[in-house]
């Protein structure tokens, strides 16, 4: 692998932690909100991944269909005949933990990157003497 195409992988993985960190924003955004006869509650969004030899692809956005959280709330206007408000699916402390992985992976992508860079000025810089 040269350090060229070392940087382009970096930059491809950077585009997709990037990508994943506004899904889990859009994620907590839709943390509260609530199904209504018209509408249901918002479902949590996950990425998907794949990689190939050219870095890191995003192979699309696929709904979390896990089961809403019923509260009990008998006066909400929202609330089913049973007395039930069904919440979107979305965890915003488990969001939080992903938002930290993403950004982690961001910044590992960010040392790889500046890392093959400096290579790069340090191999151009030899032939300086």
């Amino acid at each position: 692998m040269s350090l060229s195409q070392g940087m382009r992988i970096s930059s491809t993985g950077m585009s997709a932690e990037r990508f994943r960190m506004d899904i889990i924003s859009t994620n907590i955004a839709g943390a509260n909100t609530v199904r209504t006869p018209q509408q249901d509650a918002y479902r949590r969004q996950n990425v998907i991944f794949i990689s190939d030899g050219e870095g890191v692809k995003i192979s699309g956005v696929q709904k979390d269909m896990s089961p809403l959280r019923p509260v009990y709330e008998p006066g909400n206007p929202s609330a089913d005949k049973d007395g039930f408000v069904y919440y979107s699916n979305v965890k915003p402390v488990q969001e939080m933990v992903d938002m930290i992985g993403a950004s982690r992976a961001y910044e590992a992508n960010i040392n790889a990157f500046n890392s093959a860079r400096g290579m790069i000025r340090s191999a151009l810089n030899i032939g300086k003497v």
